[in-house]
């Protein structure tokens, strides 16, 4: 099986019907808690982020509207 490339940025997934729809002001970077399968599928770029968007609320950020797809041999349980 042929190796995936690596990004050189780093970045995973990216919303590039946004920076096409609307005009981007300010630029925030941030991290995000995780769980295990998650970071297993947006490595396999099981993400969709049509539609999704940041709430700002009690100085912590909140994505909304993000859909990411399980992975057929992952699991979701969280304990």
């Amino acid at each position: 099986m042929a190796k995936l490339k690596k990004n050189p940025t780093g970045t995973i997934a990216q919303n590039k019907k946004a920076r096409h729809d609307y005009f981007i002001e300010h630029k925030f970077e941030a991290g995000l808690v995780l769980a295990g399968w998650e970071v297993k599928s947006l490595r396999a770029t099981k993400v969709q982020l049509v539609d999704s968007y940041v709430l700002l609320k009690d100085g912590e950020a909140w994505l909304m509207g993000c859909h990411i797809t399980p992975l057929k041999t992952a699991s979701t349980h969280v304990i």
